[in-house]
């Protein structure tokens, strides 16, 4: 993860899931608080994404429209990795490249966090696949009740 100019960039060197979500969703707050709206995700080194890591990227598409705009280019791209995205209509929010004009060096994403906010992580990310194609409710669905019982649990604890 790093800043080249106006331009915030990730590599992923491992699985794209629910695990390191929460490193790509900080690092991108923290770019956008400092007024960066162009990301470029390498997903050269990702040999597969969870529905969370997906859902995570979908957030940042969704957060640069609300910010008035930006662009979120997914480069280095496997052919799994597209078939992943177009699966669950998502092909259409990022500029997809199986191409990398601009490198940067590897930065660990991992980011600790409690169950709890993993939780949270994992909800809104499923939250932001179904916004952003809402035909994904019915792949979601008991994914998304789940997690809401889960923190109602945790809350009531």
């Amino acid at each position: 993860m790093g800043v080249s100019g106006d331009l915030a960039l990730v590599r992923v060197e491992e699985k794209g899931t629910f695990q390191n979500a929460p490193g790509l969703k900080e690092f991108t707050k923290a770019m956008l608080e400092r007024g960066i709206r162009a990301f470029q995700i390498d997903l050269g080194g990702c040999p597969s994404m969870d529905s969370t890591f997906m859902g995570t990227l979908t957030g940042i598409a969704l957060r640069l429209r609300e910010c008035g705009g930006g662009s979120l280019r997914v480069v280095n791209i496997t052919e799994r990795n597209l078939d992943s995205l177009r699966n669950l209509g998502l092909d259409a929010l990022f500029e997809i490249s199986s191409e990398n004009p601009e490198t940067m060096p590897v930065a660990p994403m991992q980011v600790q966090v409690d169950k709890e906010e993993t939780t949270e992580i994992m909800l809104e990310a499923h939250q932001a696949l179904v916004e952003a194609a809402p035909e994904n409710i019915t792949r979601f669905k008991d994914v998304l009740d789940f997690l809401r019982n889960d923190l109602k649990d945790s809350s009531s604890s």
